[in-house]
């Protein structure tokens, strides 16, 4: 899974009564002449030479704020972030996710960003609505990935398989599945992970069903579209056509791809750096859109810089998210290849960074990409999908009635988020 879409502990924050009487923050005045140093909360240490040259641009069109990093390595980050909100120090902008978003957003620890009457139509709209709460726009988009899929040449020529195209569907892809798939070599047509983002989520709406509702109250597991875009996965696993979920939990399926042992593998635009980097994939892999169910579909998530509610700088530290927000960011951050931009027009950069691979495939999903599916308590039910799903995916219980349990359960869990 890729640990941007992971998400915190599950229990509910109790930051609003903490914070509401807090007015400082880790930013501080300097005493002199007026100026003003914030802190910028992130947790990937590989972009932090991207996000100094953003800081410097900023700095010299605002020479009265200076900004410093706080990089928090992600396995401590929420942790971290949820202590220093709760005291009233966290950092005045930083790094959000989808999955904990409408957490941090319903406990009054984001600050709307309405006096900044964002112009969010310069970001992919499903990017943009997933960290909205309410109506209202907490967060502007840093940049997105979506999923497309990967697979290995050499693989399907020695089948004789024709590569994928944007035309393919799931009837293609299955055919191609079994075809790719060479038990005396070891070699399967693809990992059937059992992963949102990457695997059951794009199939969920590829197939006409749903997640969550948009109201965030309801589950949609038990919907008839919803179990078949979990069974197109539990069949390929039955049908030997993916390795079983032992094997995947022994290597995970990108271990096996990146060693040539799967044909193909459902994944994000973050995998193109980790692949040319990689002696088997530099070259030897391509990338195409997903196959299309009864619609093209594909989830969409991505970070966005958030503001601190009670940061003692509001007006600074808003102008500095309009800024990591902005074009000029955005190009800045393109330029090194390591993340998609979300401001339109600036992601031709990154899709040019590795030619070897036809990154456009992520780009031209996003007419049809999915936001990620979040609630206030996301991790609650993530941990039920895990836990139940795992029962179809081992073959011990039927899809469908792991689907309608899982509804079930993920419907009392979202219920006592309302209460």
């Amino acid at each position: 899974m890729n640990i941007r879409t992971a998400v915190a502990a599950s229990a509910v924050l109790a930051l609003a009564a903490s914070t509401a009487a807090c007015s400082s923050s880790a930013g501080s005045s300097s005493g002199s002449g007026g100026k003003v140093s914030l802190s910028y909360g992130v947790w990937d240490a590989t972009q932090v030479p991207a996000m100094q040259k953003i800081i410097a641009a900023f700095e010299a069109q605002n020479p009265t704020i200076t900004v410093s990093i706080q990089q928090t390595p992600w396995a401590d980050y929420w942790t971290k972030l949820q202590a220093a909100a709760s005291g009233g120090s966290a950092p005045d902008v930083f790094w959000m996710n989808g999955p904990n978003f409408q957490l941090y957003a319903s406990n009054n620890v984001l600050k709307p960003l309405t006096d900044l009457h964002p112009d969010t139509s310069v970001y992919p709209p499903a990017l943009a609505k997933l960290y909205q709460y309410k109506g209202v726009q907490f967060g502007l988009p840093k940049d997105f990935d979506t999923v497309g899929l990967w697979y290995n040449k050499a693989i399907f020529d020695a089948a004789g398989v024709a590569y994928p195209t944007t035309a393919w569907t799931w009837a293609d892809f299955q055919a191609a599945a079994k075809k790719l798939t060479d038990p005396g070599k070891g070699v399967f047509g693809v990992g059937a992970n059992l992963e949102g983002q990457e695997n059951f989520y794009d199939t969920i709406y590829q197939a006409g069903g749903y997640v969550i509702s948009p109201d965030g109250k309801k589950s949609g597991y038990a919907d008839p579209a919803t179990v078949a875009g979990l069974k197109f996965w539990t069949d390929l696993v039955a049908a030997k056509e993916s390795p079983s979920l032992k094997q995947m939990t022994d290597t995970a399926p990108l271990n096996l791809f990146e060693s040539g042992k799967l044909a193909m593998y459902w994944g994000g635009s973050w995998d193109a750096k980790a692949f040319a980097a990689n002696d088997t994939t530099k070259t030897g892999v391509d990338v195409a859109p997903l196959p299309a169910g009864v619609k093209k579909a594909t989830i969409i998530h991505g970070l966005a810089n958030v503001v601190f509610a009670h940061t003692s700088h509001p007006a600074q530290a808003e102008k500095f998210a309009a800024f990591l927000g902005s074009q000029q960011a955005a190009q800045i951050e393109a330029d090194t290849g390591t993340v998609i931009p979300a401001y339109n027009g600036t992601q031709q950069s990154w899709a040019k960074a590795y030619p070897q691979y036809h990154l456009q495939s992520f780009l031209d999903q996003l007419p049809d990409a999915i936001p990620y599916p979040i609630s206030k308590d996301t991790a609650a039910w993530n941990t039920l999908e895990t836990s139940v799903l795992t029962k179809a995916w081992d073959g011990s219980e039927p899809i469908d009635k792991a689907a309608t349990d899982l509804a079930q359960q993920m419907d009392a869990a979202l219920a006592k988020e309302g209460s």
